[in-house]
């Protein structure tokens, strides 16, 4: 959301504005979300990480790659759209000092615990889900990068020990990551209602 100068003063617009730079990052990391979530479960009903090929498995309208060989070229061209697009954006909010008013901060903390303004509290509220997806997604693409490359990354295994303990990592990093944006959306609506959900992609 941007404000305006009006005489001097800072005048917040009545509805809210996102940069084209945030809309093309969270376009772009839907989509690629989402074709590595389907080639991953294709992945995964191949070889499952809980009990084997007798595990469960996932229904094919979820699926992505059409069998592993498939599958494993479709996630892994994702994954480099996945990972540059996360560079650049951390770049751009880097000098763009974009970090100030859309993460989390001391100031949300102690709102969220003194604060008796609702609409503040829901505000530092979003701010820390929103913050909190960012370790979330470099540890799916951190035990990503150590599955794609494990003679080369071989440090990403001994961060976790083991290359079993690394494979339910990054399982586990999806429902993760859908649960927070879920959160996410739900506290955008409540911040900003279908205003401010509709700002970042359109």
């Amino acid at each position: 959301m941007t404000t305006a100068k009006v005489n001097g003063v800072a005048k917040r617009p009545s509805g809210f504005q996102q940069a084209l730079a945030a809309k093309i990052f969270h376009w772009v990391n839907i989509i690629s979300v989402f074709a590595m979530m389907g080639s991953g479960l294709q992945i995964y009903n191949a070889n499952p990480v809980f009990g084997g090929r007798a595990g469960l498995h996932f229904p094919s309208e979820l699926l992505l790659g059409g069998w592993l060989g498939g599958a494993r070229h479709w996630h892994f061209f994702f994954m480099w759209f996945f990972g540059l697009n996360l560079l650049w954006y951390g770049i751009y909010i880097f000098f763009t000092k974009r970090w100030k008013n859309r993460y989390v901060g001391s100031n949300d903390i102690k709102a969220i615990r003194e604060s008796s303004n609702a609409k503040r509290r829901n505000y530092a509220f979003h701010r820390i889900v929103y913050t909190s997806m960012i370790p979330i997604l470099l540890l799916a693409l951190l035990t990503g990068l150590g599955m794609f490359k494990p003679v080369q990354f071989d440090w990403i295994l001994g961060i976790f020990g083991s290359w079993e303990a690394l494979r339910i990592m990054h399982f586990i990093s999806v429902p993760i990551f859908l649960v927070l944006t879920t959160l996410h959306s739900l506290m955008a609506l409540k911040v900003g209602e279908w205003k401010l959900v509709r700002s970042m992609f359109t």
